[in-house]
């Protein structure tokens, strides 16, 4: 049995666990701390997942060595890579891009010892990994418990974060002034927590959604799926937030601010990506605007790309761009149908998001 089949079959034992007595009472506060952290520590849950499945698969082997290149060491990340990331992915719960093990704290080549001084950022959830992982290779027996108890937290994470978005009551009332405005409060409010800078990423994907339909520009075009928006651009290996292929060839790129002025740098970044994947045009939308001091500069490295590599950089205000999209498109109600779906069922998208989006509906849609 592969770690894919094994994982899977644990899953399946993970929806109660109240008859574990295998798994003391201290490994158990410390499987809690990681759940509670489950959507800001995905890489240290990733990595949990992997050793464990594979010290229940291969008992003898110590998972704390996660590296070949450890005396007695085997490669974790190729196993994550190749088996459970993406089975975490289609169970729809907590993931990385690719694998745990390019989180740079984790991916340091040594042990996962008690003194393993990796930069976990959290402190609570460093010491609850590597003491579970320590229990677990002390008691190899008890890894399909410690494993149940992982998922378990994991499943409950999930269905916590489980909001049904308010459908619409009257959709011919929708107007271009409410839709706005109720995106603009949407991102502009203040969580206590991660994933706000999604929500802009959502609303333009929801619009290409109809643009792509509707608009000749568009034709034979598709539309990319959505990577995770907190992946770095070192492990993303794409153009933008939202990117647009046509035949194959990415046609455009659209790389999406919140909470950043647009500045030289940016465009820097952005003309690198140009000359790696090539559009036609790349996009960079901000709530903020351009960083004031880089105007000049900016039109310059815009110009002179344009001339060099005939690629078109396109810079504007978010709010305006929603607006002017939402003048071509035919139907006002297909992209509030898109925006609810994708703000409900978007794993990057937490509780709180969901229910202040529901509040807006009812403040401004129905």
């Amino acid at each position: 049995m592969n770690h894919k089949d094994k994982l899977l079959e644990i899953y399946n034992l993970s929806s109660i666990v109240t008859n574990i007595k295998d798994v003391n009472k201290e490994t158990k506060d410390f499987i809690k701390s990681i759940g509670e952290k489950i959507n800001t520590q995905k890489g240290v849950f990733t990595v949990l997942i992997t050793l464990i499945t594979h010290k229940i698969i291969d008992p003898k082997q110590d998972i704390r060595k996660h590296q070949t290149s450890m005396k007695g060491g085997f490669s974790g990340r190729s196993i994550d890579t190749v088996h459970i990331t993406p089975t975490l992915k289609v169970l729809g719960l907590p993931s990385m891009a690719e694998s745990g093990w390019l989180t740079r704290s984790l991916e340091q080549p040594y042990p996962y010892n008690l003194d393993y001084n990796g930069k976990i950022s959290n402190k609570v959830v460093k010491e609850a990994f590597l003491n579970v992982l320590d229990f677990v290779e002390k008691n190899p027996k008890s890894a399909t418990n410690v494993l149940r108890l992982l998922l378990n937290e994991a499943v409950n994470s999930k269905n916590d974060a489980i909001v049904d978005i308010i459908p619409l009551d009257n959709p011919e009332k929708l107007t271009i002034e409410k839709i706005i405005l109720a995106l603009d409060e949407h991102f502009r409010t203040k969580y206590d927590t991660h994933g706000g800078s999604k929500l802009p990423v959502l609303a333009f994907f929801a619009i290409y959604k109809s643009l792509i339909n509707e608009m000749g520009r568009y034709k034979d075009c598709t539309l990319a799926e959505m990577g995770s928006h907190t992946a770095s651009d070192r492990t993303s290996k794409s153009a933008g937030d939202i990117e647009i292929f046509k035949k194959k060839t990415l046609f455009e790129a659209i790389e999406i601010k919140l909470d950043k002025a647009i500045d030289a740098t940016m465009v820097r970044i952005a003309i690198e990506k140009i000359a790696r994947y090539n559009p036609d045009r790349y996009y960079i939308l901000s709530y903020i605007g351009i960083k004031e001091t880089d105007k000049l500069e900016v039109a310059s490295l815009i110009d002179d790309l344009k001339k060099v590599h005939g690629c078109q950089i396109i810079i504007n205000g978010l709010l305006p761009t929603i607006k002017y999209y939402l003048r071509l498109i035919t139907s006002l109600d297909e992209f509030i149908g898109n925006y609810n779906k994708l703000v409900q069922n978007d794993d990057e998208i937490k509780k709180i998001h969901k229910q202040k989006w529901n509040e807006l509906i009812d403040k401004y849609l129905k």
